[in-house]
């Protein structure tokens, strides 16, 4: 099992970015993947997840309206669209391999997003 997060980079507040996730190792239209963040000196923080079977998404309420989670199969891939980025949302974003409804072990290397104010 492989999850390779990329996308990261720098921008400007109220811009975008979308990060990636590339899935191998296992058929991600039977998973869940969620996406975390953990910025400098805090806990790693939950920020979205999408059921990859029957594409239903779910956000943390800070990115609510601003991100969106999709999936392409084909591709194995699971997307992080996030647009009117602010400072706040600067972190190291992780994707990871849910076991049923639940984080599981598998994460991928992170990527890092900052937004300059």
């Amino acid at each position: 099992v492989q999850l390779q997060a990329s996308g990261g980079g720098l921008v400007q507040s109220g811009g975008s970015l979308r990060l990636s996730c590339a899935a191998s190792g296992f058929t991600l239209d039977y998973y869940t993947i969620g996406w975390f963040r953990q910025a400098p000196g805090k806990e790693r923080e939950w920020v979205s997840c999408i059921i990859s079977s029957n594409r239903r998404t779910y956000y943390a309420d800070s990115v609510k309206g601003r991100f969106t989670c999709s999936t392409d199969s084909a591709k194995k891939t699971v997307y992080l669209q996030m647009n009117s980025l602010q400072p706040e949302d600067t972190a190291v974003y992780y994707c990871n391999l849910y076991v049923g409804l639940q984080p599981g072990g598998y994460w991928g290397q992170g990527t890092l997003v900052t937004v300059s104010s």
